[in-house]
């Protein structure tokens, strides 16, 4: 009987446990996002979003740079498929940012925190509809539990939650799209490649501000202009701490931490910024987290039962 060496499992045990610190940080990250942004006024959404795709590009340059990554990303362009499919992921990741600077600098930094909970409900269901795969019965019940939550912020409170649905839409379709690249892309080319299809409109974006109401960079205190110019390192770190992360750390640890950033936008919207929470809106957001409490239950005691589906590697020896 062939028993694993120590050495070996310890060396797993470090791995998913730096892998599990690696994803927590990207989501604390994220999780914060709103209060960096908020220091950026006066610079609206646009400028923010312009600047945060050309410096993500400069700042992705350096590190390709730094750690001799060309060969890698000359490979991603030799191949068209890859080439098409950084393109959308660019375009989703596009919406994305945008939707989210207008949330967080207009006052619903609550609402942009239902969208990245309802997120992993959405990736669910892009799983039936487009992956043909097949839901447990707690999986839909869960889905049904979240459209009523909708249903319930929309009729209650009175406004219809675009803000939040198509965060979780944009955000869904994109982790959808990386999935079919997979490991070929690896997180630092992707960035590059996602920020270079998207300069064109950084550059239209900063244009029109320039044009109607004047670019903000340097005209707001020396404090201002550094921050605007992190955009960049701002945008690319969290997402580099997170692939690497993935990498390491199982999924269902991963799919747990990812409540991190929501929940932390909650309470940045709910209690530092005081923006309004009626009944109507802690109902829906209960029927969310219910949502989210029955999708994890699921996915863990899934993800049990096929640990204990597959036979130990000692009994076959």
């Amino acid at each position: 009987m062939t028993q694993p060496a120590p050495g070996s499992e310890a060396a797993a045990s470090r791995e998913t446990a730096l892998g599990g610190i690696y994803a927590f940080v990207a989501y604390l990250m994220w999780g914060f996002l709103p209060l960096y942004f908020l220091l950026l006024v006066p610079t609206g959404a646009w400028e923010v979003v312009g600047w945060r795709i050309a410096l993500s590009l400069v700042f992705c340059i350096v590190l390709l740079a730094v750690i001799r990554g060309w060969s890698a990303l000359w490979a991603i362009v030799r191949q068209p498929r890859l080439l098409a499919l950084t393109a959308l992921a660019g375009a989703l990741i596009y919406v994305n940012w945008q939707v989210f600077l207008i949330g967080a600098l207009s006052g619903h930094v609550i609402e942009t925190s239902l969208g990245y909970f309802i997120n992993p409900i959405v990736t669910v269901l892009l799983g039936v509809l487009v992956l043909r795969e097949r839901l447990r019965i707690t999986q839909w019940v869960a889905i049904g539990i979240a459209v009523i939550a909708v249903v319930v912020i929309v009729v209650g409170y009175g406004t219809f939650p675009w803000i939040a649905l198509t965060l979780a839409a944009s955000f869904g379709l994109y982790g959808l799209v990386k999935k079919q690249i997979g490991p070929a892309v690896d997180a630092v080319s992707g960035l590059t490649l996602e920020s270079f299809w998207l300069l064109p409109v950084a550059l239209v974006q900063l244009g029109i501000v320039a044009a109607t109401g004047g670019l903000t960079l340097f005209t707001a205190g020396p404090g201002h202009a550094v921050l605007l110019l992190l955009a960049g390192a701002v945008t690319a770190t969290p997402l580099l701490f997170f692939a690497a992360g993935a990498r390491r750390a199982p999924l269902i640890l991963v799919g747990l931490l990812q409540f991190v950033a929501p929940i932390l936008q909650f309470i940045t919207g709910a209690f530092l910024l005081g923006e309004p929470m009626p009944p109507e809106r802690w109902v829906g957001f209960a029927l969310v987290w219910v949502a989210l409490i029955l999708l994890t239950a699921d996915s863990i005691v899934a993800a049990r039962r096929g640990r204990s589906a597959v036979p130990d590697v000692a009994d076959l020896t």
